[in-house]
């Protein structure tokens, strides 16, 4: 027999990349994350001022075990775009590196540079992404 709270946790993961079209499920939060993989993929959606949900895996191991067992993939963080697994940061950076994730984003990859370096030249900051992680 299934435990109801494991069944409960995949609902609510399912409702969150449902409900977001760009979520990152990471360890940490945007503002304070607590991995390197995190931090660096975090980064590229930020150069990229892509809008994006983020859910803090660590304040319930359920969350990251329901996650894998969902996407199939076991490593964090994990990029969902549109309810489809994009990846982890590797694969995340590949796709920054050659143009792909700014295409998937639906971003302009020579305005996002620009930008990135603009807002790093004025001390800017960007507005917070969504987090969720109270959802889960």
């Amino acid at each position: 027999m299934s435990d109801p709270s494991t069944n409960q946790m995949r609902e609510a993961i399912k409702s969150a990349i449902a409900e977001n079209p760009v979520i990152l499920f990471m360890k940490g939060t945007p503002d304070a994350p607590a991995c390197g993989f995190s931090a660096r993929t975090v980064a590229v959606l930020e150069s990229l001022e892509a809008p994006f949900a983020a859910v803090n895996v660590l304040p319930d191991p359920a969350i990251r075990q329901e996650l894998s067992a969902l996407s199939g993939w076991p490593t964090i963080p994990q990029l969902f775009v549109d309810g489809e697994l994009v990846g982890g940061c590797d694969i995340v950076m590949e796709m920054y590196e050659g143009g792909e994730l700014q295409k998937l984003l639906g971003v302009e990859a020579g305005a996002s540079d620009a930008a990135a370096a603009g807002h790093a030249a004025s001390g800017a900051t960007e507005p917070a992404p969504l987090t969720i992680e109270n959802l889960l």
